[in-house]
């Protein structure tokens, strides 16, 4: 209700002072922007901007599980089957996407919001002075980032997208086309955003879940990492911008050393005491006994508690990267022959893995979420002839935490996600350095990655099929451009496996057409629903803009290609 009477304020101010001869009254029930525009208004104008991180839903879902994961070879769609939430599961089969898909012009819009309510502040902001409002830098450069964020989102969703500032009138709105700004250009405001943010941001903020100066500096290396992926019109990779991963050096050099990673891959994806841990650069907060009715808690990924503890037994891991877990006699990756012949959890110590599969993975016979006290059941799964009986592990909690709120039929926690963690920040500048011709240097980066992963085994008592060694040069691989390239984008899917960027990664090195069709072709022989699957290269890479929100413009803005 806030934001209604805010806006109503501003609209009679406009009436008013638009007519000469009510200037010199006092109008009552009237706001002047002098009564609105104050340290407390300014603080509700920011608090909203921060609420907007977790005001998704599960079909439009910040978190992106539909879009970065089941629409990669990482997860299946889940659910009752291909017909539930049926427009993902045309993600998920690269088939029938349409620009018409409520799911899409709900993410649009609400992502919207979080860049509007941004500029709100800013606006306010900049209308305060600093003896009246001291923090007045430091709260600018959080709109800039949280409006960063929003807009990197809108921009690996939909590639191109209106941009919109606090100092654009709103009348102005209905010029600026979704084509306004090139490619390049949009990355560019992107990024000048969280260099603001950077420049103006402290190290450490003293309330928890506030943007930090690392936090812009990780953000800024990942967007100059994407924008340094030259693509040309038809979304084809054409060249590597080497000032881009320039930059990504120079921003990770600010992150590395301000954060560790955990001891063990799992804190990272634990509630309580874990959140807000030493490898989180960045977290979207979650709550539950807050004084409102369920407390504010994880919309996004709401579904992918099995059904047998809840509902709904979405976003399952794919058998495909199950098998990607599996390592050889020298404990790397099985890079050419793991897909060959599928991991059998009825059989796990048929093959050695590495050990962030069953921090990733919940399989059948084991314990869910390492609590000895519930065993997960082939009963649980849904619909196991469609999606197998894998289920998602690291946004979901033990069924014992006092975390879990029970919205029938929903079972949401209040764990907080972590947006960036410092893991990323480490195989971001790893990626950096190897397409700069610097893979020595990105060596040691992988191995940081990988001697973490050999360590995180004390919550797996209960299985012992682990193998996993770091690069030797020489000795267990040959360390080429072509080798650590390789490595690296494994040790990518492995790491952040079912956290949302899979999809994503993929459109950025110009390969998903070959990855996706090759694993349509493997998964026909064992899925029937996946017998029309095929990704169009050119087009698919990218969401379509939505059809309402060109109906809105008046045809202002341009569809995608191939839509």
């Amino acid at each position: 209700m806030k934001k209604i009477l805010y806006i109503t304020g501003f609209l009679i101010l406009g009436i008013i002072t638009s007519c000469s001869d009510f200037l010199e009254n006092n109008p009552r029930g009237v706001l002047s922007e002098e009564d609105i525009v104050t340290p407390q208004s300014v603080e509700g104008f920011m608090n909203a901007a921060y609420a907007q991180l977790g005001n998704d839903h599960y079909d439009s879902p910040y978190s992106l599980w539909p879009f970065g994961n089941v629409r990669s070879d990482d997860a299946y769609k889940g659910g009752s089957g291909t017909n539930d939430i049926q427009d993902f599961h045309f993600f998920e089969v690269s088939n029938n996407i349409r620009p018409d898909f409520d799911e899409l012009d709900n993410f649009w819009y609400i992502s919207y919001v979080g860049v509007s309510r941004a500029n709100k502040a800013l606006k306010a902001l900049e209308q305060i002075s600093e003896s009246d409002y001291p923090l007045k830098k430091t709260r600018m450069a959080e709109m800039r980032f949280l409006r960063g964020h929003f807009y990197f989102m809108l921009k690996i969703m939909f590639r191109n997208v209106p941009y919109i500032t606090e100092d654009i009138p709103v009348e102005e709105y209905k010029k600026i086309s979704n084509k306004t700004l090139s490619n390049e250009e949009l990355w560019n405001k992107i990024a000048e955003d969280f260099q603001a943010a950077a420049d103006n941001l402290p190290e450490i903020q003293p309330q928890v879940g506030r943007a930090t100066q690392k936090a812009a500096y990780a953000y800024l290396a990942k967007t100059r990492l994407y924008q340094a992926y030259t693509q040309d019109e038809t979304y084809k990779v054409i060249g590597i911008n080497q000032q881009h991963l320039q930059e990504v050096i120079a921003a990770t050099d600010k992150v590395i050393g301000k954060a560790s990673l955990e001891p063990d891959f799992a804190n990272n994806f634990l509630p309580g005491s874990f959140e807000n841990g030493s490898e989180s650069i960045f977290s979207i907060q979650f709550s539950d006994n807050d004084g409102t009715l369920y407390g504010r808690l994880n919309f996004s990924d709401v579904l992918s508690t099995p059904q047998g503890l809840g509902c709904c037994d979405f976003h399952k891991p794919s058998q495909n990267l199950v098998n990607a877990f599996k390592t050889d006699a020298n404990g790397l990756p099985e890079f050419d022959t793991y897909n060959d012949q599928d991991f059998d959890y009825k059989n796990i110590n048929a093959n050695t893995v590495d050990p962030r599969l069953y921090h990733t993975v919940a399989m059948p016979g084991l314990p869910y979420k390492y609590d000895p006290e519930f065993l997960y059941v082939e009963a649980w799964v849904r619909s196991p002839g469609t999606y197998g009986y894998f289920a998602s592990l690291k946004e979901n909690v033990a069924p014992s935490c006092s975390c879990i709120v029970n919205i029938d039929p929903f079972y949401g926690n209040s764990k907080n996600r972590i947006q960036i963690r410092y893991a990323d920040v480490i195989l971001m500048r790893a990626e950096a350095l190897i397409e700069l011709g610097r893979q020595t240097e990105a060596l040691p980066l992988i191995n940081q990655i990988r001697e973490r992963a050999t360590q995180s085994t004390g919550r797996l008592p209960y299985v012992n099929n682990f193998k996993i060694n770091t690069y030797v040069d020489g000795v267990n691989c040959n360390w080429t451009q072509d080798f650590a390239r390789k490595a690296m984008r494994w040790e990518r899917r492995l790491e952040l496996a079912m956290e949302g960027n899979r999809f994503f990664d993929l459109v950025r090195w110009g390969v998903t057409d070959q990855v996706m069709n090759d694993f349509y072709t493997g998964e026909k022989t064992k899925r029937t629903y996946y017998q029309d699957a095929f990704f169009d290269a050119h087009k698919e890479e990218y969401c379509p803009i939505p059809l309402k929100q060109i109906n809105f413009s008046q045809g202002l803005y341009k569809q995608n290609l191939g839509y």
